[in-house]
């Protein structure tokens, strides 16, 4: 689905949050990738799972046209810093519900783009009938997991031991979600 832009202002810089559109997916591709070996808090290490700009526009085109999807991108000084994606699924049973993913730029973090990112894709999941977001967020993310419970989800399990850090020790993942009554 597409949203309307909104723009923001904080700790002194400008901001958008827009739909992520066709154009976008080579500066998307690269930003993943950049992304990915800037931190652990993600799945992936630096160039694992890649999406070319092809599987980017593919996957912009899916979500642009599902009422049950949203890609969205931050946009600061000119270029993408961070993007956040909600991914429904067509299976009856798992309709009520999207998967949310978020990942901003090192560089911009502490300027509430994760945090406004995250609270577009609420208002349109409100305004859309969804009525889970999940997510999962790595145990030592604590900041994360400050604002995902401020903002109303829960956590709701523990994969124990899920994942294997550059440090040779094993993490959790909670698991969380906000459900809409």
């Amino acid at each position: 689905m597409v949203i309307n832009r909104q723009e923001f202002y904080e700790n002194g810089i400008y901001y958008t949050i827009r739909s992520a559109a066709g154009k976008d997916a080579k500066e998307l591709s690269e930003l993943r990738v950049q992304i990915d070996g800037e931190t652990e808090n993600l799945d992936r290490e630096r160039g694992e799972a890649f999406i070319d700009p092809s599987g980017f526009e593919h996957i912009i085109q899916e979500d642009s046209g599902n009422r049950r999807s949203l890609f969205l991108v931050a946009v600061a000084e000119g270029r993408i810093v961070g993007f956040s994606r909600c991914e429904g699924n067509d299976l009856k049973r798992f309709s009520h519900k999207v998967e949310f993913g978020v990942c901003v730029s090192n560089d911009y973090w502490g300027y509430g783009i994760g945090k406004n990112l995250l609270k577009e894709s609420i208002s349109w999941a409100d305004s859309n009938g969804v009525k889970k977001i999940t997510l999962n967020v790595l145990e030592t993310n604590d900041k994360a997991i400050k604002l995902y419970s401020k903002l109303g989800f829960e956590i709701e399990g523990l994969l124990k031991k899920d994942k294997l850090l550059s440090d040779g020790k094993y993490y959790d993942t909670v698991m969380m979600g906000r459900f809409l009554e």
